[in-house]
């Protein structure tokens, strides 16, 4: 890979505004740097820790949106589903289908999804050996689909702690497939808040840096304007006035190892 792969975007959908500013300023970061990049958004959150917590707009009105997006800034997009019957939907706007870390191993979940013949991108789960991932590889190419990202998000450690074992970046490359790091989940500390997820962004570019040195080929970014107010993941999600030069300095480790 010459251009680095970025995928990155609000958490969840929440206002037109909002997720149009969103696309708007990282439409032009990546035509700066010239980047291999997806904007992504979620229309459901389905696995919230709290039955109170905001969820989005839901599937129809959150592809109506996304197909906004890719109409009116260019870009390509990416999302996520937590059904079988969503992909199809979901493929005619989405160019990469995200399979979440908690869904990896459903099986008729990551079928749907690879016989879409889009890109499917599977975050391993925080339970996963790296080298399980090997079974997930094997259904999507088994529905006739190579087009295929692993991504790396944190390994369960204790209670409310993730970690990322920088040697999963090159056991998952193995499969012969690219591996992203999903940086802003890794620094997660799951149902940490109580009724919510908590986290420390602050963790969020050393350690992209140390999974780009690692072999990483992408990277996964939730990027927000006012992460403090976000309805979602806020904890975890960079402040969009500070991700230029964040990125700026991750892309120099990235310029050096490939």
């Amino acid at each position: 890979m010459n251009r680095l792969l970025l995928v990155a975007g609000p958490c969840v959908i929440e206002t037109e505004e909002i997720t149009f500013q969103i696309a708007d300023a990282m439409r032009l970061i990546a035509e700066k740097y010239d980047l291999d990049y997806y904007f992504k958004a979620s229309f459901d959150k389905a696995n919230r820790t709290s039955i109170d917590s905001y969820r989005g707009p839901g599937l129809e009105k959150g592809l109506e949106i996304l197909s906004e997006v890719k109409r009116k800034y260019g870009l390509r997009i990416t999302t996520d589903i937590h059904e079988p019957w969503q992909a199809n939907e979901v493929a005619k706007v989405a160019d990469i289908i995200q399979i979440p870390a908690f869904l990896c191993r459903q099986t008729d979940l990551v079928v749907s999804a690879a016989k879409t013949g889009k890109t499917v991108n599977v975050k391993k789960a925080q339970f996963l050996a790296p080298w399980d991932m090997k079974n997930v590889v094997r259904k999507i190419e088994d529905a006739g689909n190579s087009k295929i990202i692993l991504c790396e998000r944190g390994t369960c450690f204790g209670y409310n702690s993730l970690v990322v074992d920088m040697t999963s970046f090159c056991e998952m490359k193995k499969f012969g497939y690219p591996v992203m790091m999903d940086a802003t989940h890794s620094v997660q500390k799951p149902g940490g808040n109580g009724t919510a997820t908590g986290g420390n962004r602050n963790y969020v570019e050393p350690l992209a840096k140390a999974a780009i040195a690692a072999g990483a080929d992408a990277l996964f970014f939730e990027v927000h304007p006012d992460p403090d107010h976000a309805l979602s993941d806020g904890p975890n999600m960079v402040k969009l006035d500070e991700f230029e030069n964040m990125l700026e300095r991750i892309i120099k480790v990235y310029k050096a190892v490939h």
